[in-house]
């Protein structure tokens, strides 16, 4: 079981409960009816675990972050894109403040919001905002896919897609490109990088084939 402990303080004084992965899980629940929003923060999740090991990085405090970016979403969507704080992602933010969640997890989830301008300080802030919009572009790309197989999808398709403005209109493509920018890794790579996460929980995201 993964844990997740937000302080090191003996019992009694003031130590944050640890957090597993079903903590995580049980939120994204409660809040979030919409299966395609679920498997988004699955795939999300699966893409922040691999790079966390890629970057020889803390894989489960990455991997929450990625789970819980948009557990608010659903209930708080924020139509008008600002800071406030009763919408997405400053409302989901204060839960997991009052829950006890670690401080790096809950400012990576604030600085994937663009409109909050938040600097991206460390590079769990980085890959989070670099693998949000992306993950919904390979989903879009394979689900259009005759098979629905991402075990089939190539990176020059996800590309070729991108150049296409009518397809998967939600996803900021500018927002794919200077992710992999701050990343510090080239656009192709990044993206056949997430496919390959994607892979490994295909079922969980209903792309392991018609």
């Amino acid at each position: 079981m993964l844990l997740i402990s937000g302080g090191t303080a003996p019992e009694g004084e003031g130590r944050v409960a640890e957090k597993t992965r079903d903590d995580a899980w049980s939120l994204v629940c409660e809040y979030t009816q919409s299966e395609s929003l679920r498997r988004h923060m699955l795939a999300v999740e699966a893409a922040m675990r691999a790079y966390a090991q890629r970057f020889g990085e803390d894989e489960g405090r990455w991997a929450l972050s990625g789970l819980l970016h948009d557990f608010d979403y659903e209930k708080h969507p924020n139509p008008s894109a600002t800071a406030d704080p009763n919408e997405h992602p400053l409302y989901g933010a204060r839960i997991l403040e009052e829950q006890g969640y670690p401080e790096d997890v809950i400012y990576a989830i604030k600085t994937h919001a663009d409109y909050l301008a938040l600097p991206r300080t460390s590079r769990m802030d980085q890959t989070l905002f670099a693998v949000d919009e992306l993950t919904g572009l390979i989903t879009a790309a394979a689900l259009v896919r005759p098979d629905k197989d991402i075990g089939q999808l190539e990176a020059k398709s996800v590309r070729k897609r991108m150049k296409d403005k009518a397809f998967a209109r939600g996803v900021n493509r500018e927002d794919v490109i200077a992710g992999a920018r701050e990343l510090g890794i080239e656009l192709d790579e990044h993206i056949a990088f997430v496919i390959e996460a994607m892979r490994g929980i295909a079922p969980e995201l209903g792309l392991a084939g018609a």
